[in-house]
């Protein structure tokens, strides 16, 4: 009778590991499928994953994530929920980001956030969770909520594009600066991309903003919200003092002595502007940007590694003395990158 069952159990063994291996090839070739853009591709191979092996997590995480994307929300949300009721202890976090990003989609807002909040309970080391919630929230108009989820993706993961994209984006209109370092840290991580490209644009408007030329006569135009409280009462993230300095450089481009210079080297005088400017001013200043962001820039300056990150900055500009350069200072681009891939991120 022993060896009776014995033999039985070697046969379920065998029989599950057989299934487990094909039932991941499928999840494979699902997920090969997915990258083209096939979801429906990829949807029949993971749901023949589970034919042969109805828990698999792999292929439930894949379908889940794949029905989202493909617009197929309650369907990706019955997935999720099979998933978590049958994998309680296991790595569940991109399956809580396609589960409340399916509700988002719905527009259950209420419903998405407790999702996001459950997940992010028990995986609070997974960026994905913090910015796929901002993402959330900013689909409803909360742009505060929104950026303080977009920080707290950074504070787990600094060199995540996406939140750093998300915040230059969202603090453009109201406070420059952090704006302008959250783009040039998005230009570290992602230098040639069509987003890239499209940051660029926008980096370079922000440190020319409120200055225009015409008939030979520079023209500095001030946000009055940047101008420092006359009580001299301190805010989180205040860099009025810094905004005000770059305006003041920024008209310095139309001066005849840097007429001739390119845009790389102009931009290079702005920032080492600002970096300056951030490293005088940054006693007693506090937030999220002081703490995280300005502290990496003044070190670079400190270091003496603007110059290439001038250049990466404009990788995607496609001019020519950019490319030149880019090719003839490997090394200190090198330099640049172990500095900053070595960098030392609070949290």
């Amino acid at each position: 009778m022993k060896l009776k069952t014995l033999l039985l159990f070697l046969f379920f063994s065998a029989t599950y590991a057989q299934n487990k291996t094909e039932a991941e090839k499928l999840v494979d070739e699902g997920i090969e499928l997915h990258d083209k853009g096939d979801y429906d591709g990829a949807i029949g191979k993971y749901s023949k994953a589970l034919e042969i092996d109805k828990d698999n997590l792999l292929a439930l995480t894949e379908k889940a994530m794949s029905l989202n994307t493909s617009g197929k929300y309650d369907e990706s949300i019955q997935v999720a929920k099979h998933a978590i009721s049958t994998h309680p202890k296991d790595d569940l976090s991109t399956v809580y980001v396609s589960y409340a990003n399916s509700l988002d989609h719905l527009h259950k807002l209420d419903e998405a956030l407790k999702i996001y909040d459950e997940g992010i309970k028990k995986f609070p080391d997974y960026y994905q969770l913090y910015f796929n919630k901002g993402v959330c929230y900013a689909n409803s108009n909360k742009y505060g909520e929104a950026i303080d989820c977009f920080q707290k993706a950074l504070l787990v993961n600094p060199n995540h594009a996406g939140s750093l994209n998300a915040i230059g984006i969202m603090e453009m209109s109201s406070n420059r600066i952090p704006a302008i370092l959250a783009f040039s840290r998005f230009l570290i991580v992602e230098p040639q991309t069509s987003r890239a490209k499209k940051n660029l644009e926008s980096l370079q408007n922000l440190l020319m903003q409120g200055v225009k030329q015409s008939d030979e006569k520079i023209t500095i135009s001030i946000n009055s919200d940047m101008l420092a409280d006359p009580k001299g009462k301190k805010k989180e993230n205040d860099f009025s003092q810094t905004d005000l300095i770059l305006s003041m450089a920024a008209g310095l481009d139309f001066d005849k002595k840097n007429t001739a210079k390119t845009d790389v080297e102009k931009f290079i005088g702005k920032f080492e502007t600002i970096c300056a400017s951030l490293d005088e001013t940054k006693k007693g200043n506090s937030g999220f940007y002081w703490q995280n962001l300005a502290p990496y820039f003044i070190e670079m300056k400190e270091k003496k590694l603007i110059e290439p990150f001038a250049y990466i900055t404009f990788a995607s500009s496609g001019k020519e003395d950019v490319s030149k350069w880019l090719k003839q200072n490997q090394a200190e681009l090198e330099k640049f990158y172990t500095w900053s891939t070595g960098y030392n991120w609070k949290k």
